[in-house]
């Protein structure tokens, strides 16, 4: 007798949801349908993938094997459907995109109503992390990266570059007056970052160099957190144009050591793993970045 795909689909999402209940919900099917589904499965294959304990769902060595035959005949699935799609001119399926909080609320979140009208047929799934994610594990079709790649066996496409500066609100300025030298941050409570390290290191001309590391007052995990404070009066941070335009256009923000300033341009890359021709709805979400990432506090890609 031959596996079905709902039988295997029913397996894979087990595995990624972590839970027989979660990919009922995810498939809209009731527990005991998905669980059916995997006892059929495992009969027809005459194998446990499955070890069921009263806390979690474990792969046995069979179901590793089994998982990486599974995910890429759906995806050949999915990929067939979305050509048709494409010969109707109507790219479709799920999309799935990861990127640091603060660039998808400031940059992503804008044009999603633009896109969404453009490419109804596109279910997008929209994931925030401030820490670089495996996109394997995490199944993400497309993950916007800021800052300088690693080596890596992803594909990368650059989108647009950002600049860093040094800000404060008028009001700790009032309080704690200006610093006129890169030198004299070291009077100033200034606000870090727990990682990456590298945000920790100020596009600042000094006498030893251009580049000034600092000694946070307050360490903070996510740029808006240090935004936040920053708008708070809590002291002096560096961030990007993107999350900062509208606070420096209506003074909220002002910039400091603006001569002092080194002008880096921070770049944005797109990253997916795919090594055949990409689908098309990520074509289509690419091409749609492009041409909309001129917006305030970001500048095209060379």
């Amino acid at each position: 007798m031959k596996i079905s795909l709902e039988e295997m689909l029913a397996f894979v999402r087990v595995v990624d949801s972590g839970s027989i209940s979660a990919a009922a919900e995810q498939l809209e099917q009731t527990a005991s349908g998905v669980s059916r589904a995997l006892g059929r499965l495992e009969e027809k294959l005459a194998v446990t993938l499955l070890r069921r304990t009263t806390r979690r769902l474990e792969l046995t060595e069979e179901g590793e094997v089994f998982l990486v035959q599974a995910r890429r005949i759906l995806d050949s699935v999915e990929e067939a459907e979305e050509q048709m799609a494409v010969r109707r001119q109507a790219p479709a399926g799920r999309l799935r995109i990861n990127t640091a909080s603060p660039f998808m609320l400031h940059v992503i979140v804008p044009l999603i109503g633009d896109f969404r009208a453009l490419y109804p047929q596109i279910e997008l799934e929209l994931n925030s992390d401030d820490r670089i994610i495996d996109l394997l594990e995490r199944r993400t079709d497309l993950a916007i990266r800021i800052g300088h790649l690693p080596d890596s066996s992803l594909h990368a496409r650059p989108l647009c570059h950002s600049r860093r500066r040094v800000l404060a609100s008028p009001e700790y300025l009032a309080r704690h007056g200006q610093p006129m030298r890169t030198e004299e941050l070291a009077g100033h409570s200034l606000i870090g970052f727990t990682e990456p390290d590298s945000l920790n290191e100020w596009p600042l001309r000094h006498a030893l160099g251009e580049r000034w590391r600092i000694t946070p007052s307050l360490h903070v995990s996510s740029g808006d957190t240090v935004r936040e404070l920053a708008l708070a009066g809590q002291g002096l941070v560096c961030l990007s144009d993107f999350m900062t335009d509208a606070d420096r256009a209506s003074g909220r923000l002002v910039e400091v050591l603006a001569e002092q300033r080194v002008e880096v341009r921070q770049p944005i890359n797109a990253v997916y793993y795919r090594n055949t021709a990409l689908a098309s709805r990520i074509t289509c979400f690419l091409d749609f970045l492009s041409e909309r990432l001129g917006s305030p506090g970001l500048t095209p890609h060379d």
